[in-house]
């Protein structure tokens, strides 16, 4: 089966992995493109359900074999990217393909498959709200905050190359809008 691709992107903190969760909860073709990182595992994620956590060496040794269908260095040393085996994988299983990816990455993949696959962009509906939301989730030093910040101005200047925005302001509203918006994809093609 050659399946859809419903790409997911947002500024760190935009919400945009609370919408991916709802959409594999509801919609149950659907399967997560699991992301390869080079950051280090944070307390409660799990290695191949979270990300696929590689060291520096291993994520540059994978690009060198061009095993990844689109990747990027977010910071130095910080690579995040998606395997082409992902995708297979979840295509073999006769599942349409969903990812929580950067803006970048998904803007990427989307000039790859065209209208197989739908970019959704998620918006905060302020950058000080965004402030608040990645203060609240406790993991921000006062440095790594303003590096989000700044790179959350510069992602959401990429938001109308997006098939589609959704501005979570209210994320049980934002999800049912996201439920919407795939089913809608899913049933047109």
């Amino acid at each position: 089966m050659k399946g859809k691709l419903i790409i997911v992107s947002a500024p760190s903190g935009a919400g945009k992995t609370s919408v991916v969760k709802y959409l594999l909860e509801y919609q149950t073709h659907l399967s997560f493109s699991i992301s390869a990182t080079s950051r280090s595992k944070r307390e409660n994620e799990k290695d191949k359900k979270d990300y696929y956590f590689l060291s520096v060496e291993e994520f540059k040794q994978k690009i060198a074999q061009n095993e990844f269908l689109e990747w990027e260095e977010v910071y130095p040393n910080q690579f995040y990217g998606t395997l082409k085996s992902e995708v297979y994988r979840i295509w073999n299983e006769g599942q349409h393909v969903i990812f929580d990816v950067d803006v970048k990455g998904g803007l990427n993949i989307k000039q790859q498959f065209g209208d197989q696959a739908l970019a959704v962009f998620v918006k905060p509906p302020t950058i000080r709200e965004l402030e608040k939301r990645l203060l609240y989730r406790g993991t921000e030093t006062p440095e790594t905050l303003k590096k989000r910040l700044d790179k959350a101005s510069y992602e959401l200047s990429f938001a109308d190359q997006f098939d589609v925005i959704v501005v979570n302001e209210d994320l049980k509203i934002a999800q049912k809008e996201m439920v919407r918006v795939v089913d809608d994809f899913l049933r047109v093609y």
